[in-house]
């Protein structure tokens, strides 16, 4: 039986190491890539700016899952680098939707990411996958418009899932080296008020779950990708402190400094978002680290 995968988006944090897992669990993996060069992986050329991708790359595929999308916390949010937050998003999902809408291939599963910004800042009320999207909110709107794309997919008769992911906990990118820097120079502090809620995943548990869905045919729809234990701010900054053994020295980090550093983009890590996992738990998924500490420990435990 074929088993071919093709990634959008797979030299980004989420798709590197879901590629490898793939390879793993015995799959064949193809890149989708603006870059003509192939190492590890058999690459095919696509541009969404200018709607354009290889006439091979659908047909070689059984399952596609889409990651493409420029990161939302590089740099300042410009009226110029919002328009490209969205842009990477809509292109590349318009494009595989149009691309999926001919008959010469044999797609049968379309996995599309999405965010639990979706959610907007909800204080400490649990959210799940009913929870309508936050209309006043600029992630809650890539995220709405960018699940709105792939259901196209869907609507082609193609089974689709959407996995919201959370705060992916990872040592390669991501938030967490970011986060964990200045608790590594022993200058570690809540930001803002230290209560909001940050719904995280480690990165080996979501690629699991994009793979579990893959591979499963009752998962369709709307799914959260967070670990089942959602902690506040200045939890997640004293488990840190705790696992790299740096004493927590400094008051809170004021949410006005936040945001006179990073603008907008400080939503990011002010905003609260306790989001639920029972959905996927109930499909029968089985997190390796449910729980904050054992997660971060797996990531630095071994530098120590």
């Amino acid at each position: 039986m074929s088993r071919k995968v093709l990634i959008s988006g797979g030299t980004g944090l989420i798709g590197t190491r879901l590629a490898e897992m793939l390879i793993d669990a015995g799959y064949e993996v193809a890149l989708l890539s603006r870059e003509a060069h192939a190492e590890r992986f058999r690459r095919f050329h696509w541009d969404p700016r200018h709607d354009d991708i290889d006439e091979h790359a659908i047909p070689y595929a059984d399952y596609v899952i889409n990651l493409a999308g420029a990161s939302v916390s590089d740099g300042k949010w410009t009226d110029e680098r919002k328009k490209e937050i969205i842009d990477s998003r809509l292109q590349g999902t318009n494009l595989l939707a149009r691309t999926l809408a001919r008959d010469n291939h044999r797609v049968q599963t379309f996995l599309s990411a999405s965010a639990i910004g979706i959610y907007g800042d909800q204080g400490s009320t649990t959210v799940d996958e009913n929870t309508p999207a936050d209309p006043d909110d600029f992630l809650a709107d890539v995220a709405r418009q960018w699940e709105v794309a792939a259901q196209r997919v869907q609507m082609l008769g193609i089974r689709t899932v959407i996995i919201r992911i959370g705060i992916v906990l990872s040592a390669d990118g991501g938030a967490l080296p970011a986060i964990a820097k200045p608790t590594k120079l022993g200058a570690g502090a809540p930001l803002g008020s230290g209560k909001q809620y940050m719904s995280w995943v480690h990165i080996d548990d979501l690629c699991r779950l994009f793979i579990q869905a893959m591979e499963e045919s009752e998962w369709r729809g709307v799914y959260n990708g967070v670990a089942p234990n959602p902690v506040t701010n200045r939890e997640f900054t004293e488990t840190l402190a705790e696992v790299l053994h740096r004493p927590l020295v400094l008051p809170k980090v004021p949410a006005f400094g936040l945001k006179l550093l990073m603008g907008e983009m400080s939503e990011i890590v002010l905003a609260s978002q306790r989001v639920s996992a029972d959905k996927v738990l109930q499909h029968g998924f089985q997190f390796e680290y449910p729980h904050l500490q054992e997660a971060l420990e797996e990531i630095y435990e071994p530098e120590e």
